[in-house]
């Protein structure tokens, strides 16, 4: 068996022909510059040539569902185990995900609740028992043998009525006495009873003695009693002891019946678990005042957002309404209106009023009704069916946690199902590191330990995976949607390699994203013990710590793009540190990424934020400085997330612009905001999806490259509008490719086949558009023109050679401007949307804010990165960045420094300040290893300045 895996030829992308052997049960690492082939190599090789291969093995029928793998670019790869993959994904936005759901650990917890859990009754709080009809027999003998002992039905209790048509039934189905309150009467009797008190009815069944001699007629008695009272049968002897037992989980004094425990019972995703009020959700949206009305505006000016747009129909009824009453709303706020006119403006008026409407330009007189404003808005998310609307609407909705499942999600009968005292909303409530504390210790036996046990087992399996990669403060009920990127990038993990295979290739997609070193530390452990296990782990990766604990490392470059996609070197990292690589200077410590401004900034100004108490945030009070480049950072969890977005994007961006709709974190007051004219937030959400998106279209560059092409003498006299040059819209396009610029051919079973389109020649238009030439070159040249190249062809046109220079200096010059952004890396992406925002350019005093933006790149594009930050500080702007990346860090003028811990044990500020005060702070994690490092690359004079 071979002991390497060989890739023979691999040219998929921009690879040159490679040939590589990577050395089985290893932790290897692929770096590069970003671009450089890093993932092409990885994922679109090896990894789709292992999960190929494993399809290829199924029976055709099998491969129908599974989809059909396309083969990569390469002459073959020998040694292949069975492959998974971890990709980079975006956090998932369904609200019904959880992480226990994410990481299937939920499903483990319905089933352990459904077989050993204990129903409790949710009204009076009573031990529910079912009893089978030979488990009475045996309580009857073995707590009443010898004794005299009615049989009883229990039909009726604590009801008001006479129920004079219930006495003849019984007596019609050959009964002969009834207990009514506890008095024995005859049925021949009449038996009179008051119709406004609560009476307990029972049928007098049987009266024998518990002995063996009676087994049979006692088994009759109790079948015969559980059958009229549809589950319950009463015990009571000489001495007026009584017991009431069921066939079924009903509670006797509250009648609370329990459906069968399954583990359906405990799902919020299915009808039969979910609570009925909020559907499994745990919440509730709805329109609210607060969104939709600002309540200091003139209501007649903009003051009710949603029909801010100048004298919409619906401020007509209301001014209408108001003037039949006798008020006016003129220069008037919703603040400056009594209650009860408030109360009117939100939820309307019964009263019918004269109102007028237009109709082809004549005023009709008509008697009219106002709805008022959240009846409107109700309607308008009932009936519309535009997407465009429907997300208008959503900025006026919120959300609040359901009142009948108090935000648990599920119905009250699952919620009183219990083990020891907890239910599975106990369970999932606790950070994950608390209940694997209480698993280990959870008392069980008999069977309850037989049947529970190794349900327990599997849980707690994945519950110390969880613990060990850094994610044991999270809960199970914690929302998807919720996650840093640090957070669901390892809980990815858990699921994926928490299975601990063997024999198993994975292929790990930089799995330090969003993790602080300490972080980075504990996840490199974990992926050794899975290596250790006998299984291969190839990485994609550019962090420093994780290359140095590496078997062997694969560089490619030397450059990104069509310039990369060669093996520079490789080997063990102390071969490498030997040779004269990028990475080999960055190993050494003899080069870093760290770039300091130029000259020494002071701020300008503070930013001042009180109490901020969203999330896990211990009502913090956090000063920002302005006019310099600030980085938050922390463990993951730890609330830098929260602070960026909820406390400083949102909540200055209701102060600076009033039209804003979102609704900012809890906090105090916000002090200095005056000092600013815009805030700007790049956030990881990601760009185009589809082959369409690309480069030139995202950055806008490709509207004004259109407007020229448009403006040319050829397309004037033709009549040329700049949709024409648009691959997107009918007119210029290729209608034989529809703009694709190539064609799918199905292949049944095989993999979709892909050809250049015949017709355009994969240029994507028409002949008669790329007849349009600007200084030769037509719209289809432009679009395989590289960034450098399309710079240097519109270097006379600012509009154009503005936005282009951005990306120039980002790094990008390499890369084609119709690239489809499906193609595009990790750190490309990334760039590309810095690069578009930072294009906008304002006037100074524009905060930006950004959320990881060295996200996949190697040290050499992060001080590329930096350079460019560095220059839009000293712009006059400020600029706050969420980053764990040491080299950042260190090149940053301000630090926030958040924790110490994640989740409750973090949302704290530790330290703030420049960085040699950082450094000397001992509780901070982020101070232990930035100084770890700086003394590994020599910089010990730490206010030292590089070009």
């Amino acid at each position: 068996m071979s002991r390497e895996i060989i890739v023979k030829g691999a040219r998929e992308h921009n690879l040159k022909n490679i040939n590589l052997k990577l050395p089985k049960d290893s932790l290897i690492v692929i770096t590069g510059p970003s671009g450089s082939g890093k993932s092409s190599l990885a994922f679109d090789t090896i990894c789709a040539e292992g999960q190929r291969r494993y399809i290829e093995s199924l029976s055709s029928y099998a491969r129908q569902f599974l989809g059909v793998q396309d083969k990569p670019d390469v002459d073959d790869i020998e040694g292949l185990s069975p492959t998974i993959s971890i990709e980079q994904k975006g956090i998932s936005h369904n609200p019904r995900s959880t992480v226990g759901t994410v990481t299937e650990v939920y499903d483990y917890l319905r089933l352990l609740f459904a077989r050993v859990g204990v129903p409790y009754c949710p009204k009076c709080g009573r031990e529910l028992k079912r009893y089978t009809v030979d488990q009475i027999l045996e309580y009857l003998y073995r707590n009443f043998w010898g004794q005299k002992v009615e049989i009883l039905s229990p039909v009726v209790m604590g009801k008001k009525g006479e129920f004079k048509n219930l006495f003849v039934q019984l007596q019609k189905k050959g009964f002969l006495r009834v207990k009514v309150d506890g008095y024995v009467y005859w049925l021949e009797e009449e038996i009179v009873l008051e119709k406004n008190k609560k009476h307990d009815i029972e049928v007098l069944v049987d009266k024998l003695t518990v002995n063996d001699k009676n087994r049979s007629r006692l088994a009759e008695s109790v079948e015969s009693a559980i059958d009229v009272s549809k589950g319950f049968v009463q015990i009571e002897n000489g001495d007026g002891y009584k017991v009431v037992l069921s066939d079924r989980f009903v509670c006797p004094s509250c009648e609370v019946s329990f459906p069968e425990l399954e583990p359906r019972l405990f799902s919020f995703n299915s009808p039969f678990g979910a609570c009925p009020d909020c559907e499994g959700l745990g919440s509730h949206q709805y329109f609210s005042v607060e969104l939709a009305i600002d309540k200091d505006a003139p209501l007649l000016e903009g003051g009710i957002l949603p029909w801010a747009k100048k004298n919409h129909y619906m401020l007509r009824k209301l001014k209408a309404l108001f003037e039949s009453m006798g008020e006016s709303l003129e220069g008037k706020s919703f603040n400056d209106l009594r209650e009860d006119l408030q109360r009117i403006v939100v939820y309307g008026s019964p009263v019918k009023v004269p109102m007028k409407f237009m109709e082809r330009g004549e005023s009709i007189d008509y008697m009219g009704r106002y709805d008022g404003l959240i009846p409107w808005l109700q309607t308008r998310w009932r009936e519309t069916e535009s997407e465009s609307v429907r997300n208008e609407l959503l900025n006026y909705r919120d959300e609040d946690i359901c009142k009948s499942c108090n935000g648990s999600r599920l119905r009250e009968e699952a919620r009183s199902v219990k083990i020891h005292g907890y239910s599975i909303v106990d369970f999932v409530n606790m950070p994950v590191e608390d209940l694997l504390d209480l698993l280990q210790r959870l008392p069980l036996d008999g069977n309850q330990a037989y049947i529970g046990e190794p349900i327990i087992d599997e849980i707690k399996k994945r519950l110390s995976f969880m613990v060990d990669i850094g994610i044991g403060y999270l809960s199970l009920s914690r929302r998807s949607d919720t996650l840093s990127s640090g957070e669901s990038q390892r809980i990815r993990l858990a699921t994926q390699i928490g299975a601990k295979l063997s024999g198993v290739l994975y292929v790990l997609d930089e799995p330090t994203i969003g993790l602080h070193s300490r972080d980075t530390e504990r996840l490199v452990r974990i992926l050794k013990s899975i290596r250790d296990l006998g299984n291969t782990v190839l990485v994609v990766e550019h962090d420093r710590d994780t290359m140095k604990m590496a078997d062997h490392i694969v560089e490619i470059g030397p450059g990104p793009g069509e310039h990369g996609g060669r093996i520079v070197a490789q080997g063990a990292p102390e071969e490498i540190m030997k040779g004269d690589s990028l990475s080999a200077g960055y190993l050494l410590g003899t080069t870093s990424g760290i770039v300091h401004s130029s000259r020494e900034r002071k701020p300008s100004g503070w930013l001042s934020f009180s109490k901020a108490s969203e999330n896990n945030l211990k009502e913090i009070d956090v000063q920002v400085p302005l006019g310099v480049l600030t980085c938050i950072t922390g463990v993951s969890g730890s609330g830098k997330s929260t602070l960026l977005h909820e406390i400083i994007y949102k909540g200055l961006k209701k102060k600076l612009d009033k039209s804003y709709k979102g609704k900012a974190g809890r906090q105090g007051d916000i002090k200095g905001w005056e000092q600013l004219r815009n805030v700007v937030l790049i956030d990881q959400s990601p760009i185009g999806r589809t082959p369409r998106s690309n480069p030139a279209t995202y950055t806008g560059v490709f509207t004004p490259i259109r407007e020229l092409y448009a403006q040319l003498p050829e397309a004037r006299i033709r009549g040329y509008k700049p949709g024409r040059f648009s691959f997107n819209v009918h007119g210029g396009r290729c209608e034989a490719c529809h703009g694709e610029g190539e064609v799918k051919i199905s292949m049944l079973f095989m993999p979709d086949v892909y050809v250049k389109c015949e017709v355009c020649n994969g240029t994507r238009y028409n002949r008669e558009t790329l007849e349009v030439k600007f200084k030769g070159k037509s719209i289809s040249d432009v679009l395989e023109m590289t960034v450098s190249e399309a710079l240097e062809f519109f270097k006379d046109v600012p509009r154009i050679s503005n936005k282009l220079s951005v990306l120039e200096q980002a790094g990008m010059g390499y890369m084609r401007l119709g690239q489809p952004a499906t193609t595009l890396s990790g750190g490309e992406a990334q760039r590309v949307k810095l690069a578009e925002e930072l294009s906008k350019r304002f006037k100074g005093n524009t905060l930006y804010l950004l959320d990881e933006p060295t996200t996949g790149l190697h040290y050499s594009d992060v001080k590329k990165l930096l350079l460019l930050i560095h220059k839009l500080v000293d712009s006059g702007n400020t600029v706050i960045v969420i980053e764990h990346n040491l080299d950042f860090i260190a090149s940053s003028d301000y630090i926030i420094d958040l924790g110490p811990e994640g989740g409750a044990r973090g949302g704290n500020v530790v330290v703030a300040g420049p960085l040699r005060q950082i450094l000397e702070d001992e509780r901070s994690y982020t101070a232990l290893y930035l100084r770890k490092y700086l003394k590994e690359i020599g910089m010990t004079n730490y206010e030292e300045r590089e070009e």
